[in-house]
């Protein structure tokens, strides 16, 4: 019997597995059993013995047993959910699972969607595969893919930037300690556009200098929409059945948007921000982006909760609910929505078109639509005050962050470090510049009087005077819109721009904000949005759920390998 550290891929973090959470450990109904078997081939063999909180590992039984799984294994189903991958590890076994999406990934790396796949999670599969639980935890075996602005303890967290290409502080972040405790395998790290988007005005959303481009699998000469592109793809392409996307403003909904996949950001402050690389703590969030609104609010309901470590989630715990259970597939019936027709010129005639289809679906389920033509008073003024909330916070919590990691493996310290590097770096600025950084280095922190005002003028006109008002004025449960239109061309000197966006209000008032399938423009995706108040996450997820039962307007991508 040989103890876990001296397994493949290090398992020295499953010492003392039980109440550190690792495998399940938080979720109250799992027994461990004491000894389990190796399976036929090694029968009476123990693969795991686990005595005073300490789990072992026999590493011949294991490696048999690895092995049989993989040559085992199916090919796993083109698309994925938690009920898809329920139904194959109950067949098979998370091992072999982990295995193939492990092969896809390689097979469709020219996407880009992949910054790294964890080099553990076939290991913990195999782990799982022999522990006995009394009920099943909600994750369990569902692998899950990161942003990788998100750390975790076994991988290094980049943000895309070749400055922190060695940042592997060995923690988990809040809220993958969670997904952890509900069973999930973190199947690795998934590509953004690098610093989620704030580093320059003249971004490619998608792109990093350590990740590359990532593609659109709908046609790979059109943006992913950022920041959490890789996220997006990944999932509509199925590398795997969800994966957790951040969120300032838009960055969950629009890359989900044209995948053609759900993409919800929930109200701020319900999720956990620790040891996640920021913006702004004022609009960052973390959220789950699935093939379905189910899923959504499957893990949504394990990332949920409070961080002691994070003031904006003391309510948290208070708040959170069993997402999943409060979905109800009739809750359109009798519902009033708002449609945000202020917005609606924005976007493309096909957009549009798609729109009024879907108020038709909305209505035939039973949602009554009520018009709401005027905007927020200070509607055209957020966005001015929303940049200097941004680049303001960016500063002050960027440099926290870098403060936090270990100066052995992250030289640059500071914000004015971290863009002396980037422009010591041709990697960094062959494609854009990085004037927001500077923008944001010259900001004169959270007391300087611009930002105070900003940051109030803002909230009021996008929160209390902006949805909160819409929603009582017009006796309305929710407000909705189309997310945006088709993705665009990566080439910045064509005329194919973005054209609509539903993001900002629900960004800069930190209100949940879902997106679910709407339909097609031109052949690429476009969802529609559905917003709400301050903790009305578990409603707008089953209006969004209520629509997609419905409608079902998710046509997943005709993959073709793009060319490099």
């Amino acid at each position: 019997m040989a103890d876990v550290s001296g397994l493949p891929g290090s398992y020295d973090r499953f010492k003392g597995a039980r109440r550190a959470g690792l495998i399940a450990g938080a979720v109250a109904a799992v027994a461990l059993t004491g000894c389990a078997t190796a399976g036929s081939g090694d029968d009476h063999v123990p693969l795991i013995t686990v005595s005073q909180e300490r789990l072992e590992v026999n590493s011949h039984a294991y490696a048999a047993f690895r092995d049989r799984a993989i040559v085992a294994a199916p090919p796993a189903p083109s698309q994925l959910s938690i009920a898809v991958v329920r139904a194959y590890t109950d067949a098979n076994t998370g091992t072999g699972l982990v295995f193939r999406l492990g092969e896809r990934n390689l097979g469709l790396a020219d996407y880009r969607s992949v910054i790294a796949l964890d080099p553990n999670a076939l290991s913990i599969a195999t782990v799982n595969d022999h522990i006995d639980h009394l009920v099943t935890p909600p994750l369990w075996q569902v692998p899950i893919l990161l942003k990788d602005n998100i750390e975790t303890a076994d991988q290094a967290t980049t943000a895309g930037s070749l400055a922190l290409a060695e940042n592997a502080p060995d923690r988990d972040a809040p809220l993958v300690s969670r997904l952890r405790g509900a069973g999930a395998i973190i199947l690795g790290k998934a590509n953004l556009s690098e610093w989620a988007n704030i580093r320059s005005s003249n971004s490619i959303s998608g792109w990093s200098a350590v990740g590359g481009q990532t593609l659109n699998p709908y046609d790979p000469a059109r943006t992913p929409c950022g920041s959490s592109s890789g996220s997006a793809v990944a999932v509509a392409i199925g590398l795997a059945p969800a994966a957790i996307g951040t969120e300032t403003d838009g960055s969950i909904t629009c890359p989900a948007s044209v995948s053609g996949v759900v993409g919800f950001k929930p109200t701020v402050g319900l999720v956990s921000r620790t040891h996640i690389v920021p913006i702004s703590h004022s609009q960052d969030t973390a959220g789950p982006i699935t093939t379905t609104v189910e899923d959504a609010a499957i893990v949504l309901t394990a990332i949920a909760g409070s961080d002691p470590l994070d003031p904006a989630t003391a309510e948290a715990d208070a708040r959170r609910v069993d997402y999943r259970a409060a979905l109800d597939a009739n809750s359109l019936q009798g519902a009033r929505l708002g449609v945000m027709r202020f917005l609606i010129s924005n976007y493309s005639a096909e957009a549009q078109a798609e729109f009024e289809r879907a108020l038709v679906n909305l209505r035939a389920a039973g949602a009554e639509i009520v018009e709401i033509t005027e905007p927020p008073a200070e509607f055209r003024q957020i966005g001015g005050w929303e940049l200097t909330v941004l680049l303001t916070e960016l500063k002050r919590d960027l440099n926290l962050y870098l403060a936090s990691t270990d100066p052995a493996q992250v030289r640059t310290r500071t914000l004015a470090d971290v863009i002396a590097f980037n422009a010591a770096e041709p990697r960094e600025t062959v494609l854009f510049g990085q004037d927001l950084f500077e923008r944001a280095e010259a900001t004169g922190g959270l007391d300087d009087p611009a930002y105070v005002e900003a940051r109030a003028r803002s909230f009021q006109a996008s929160g209390p005077d902006g949805i909160d008002r819409m929603m009582a004025d017009n006796s309305v449960v929710a407000l909705i819109a189309p997310t945006t239109s088709r993705a665009w061309t990566n080439d910045p000197d064509d005329d194919d721009r973005s054209q609509g966006s539903a993001s900002r209000l629900a960004a800069v008032a930190g209100y949940p904000h879902l997106t679910v399938p709407m339909g097609f423009d031109r052949g690429m995706p476009v969802g529609i949005s559905f917003i709400g108040g301050k903790w009305d996450d578990a409603r707008i997820l089953s209006l969004g759920h209520a629509y997609e039962q419905r409608t079902r307007e998710r046509r997943p991508p005709t993959l073709v390998q793009p060319s490099s």
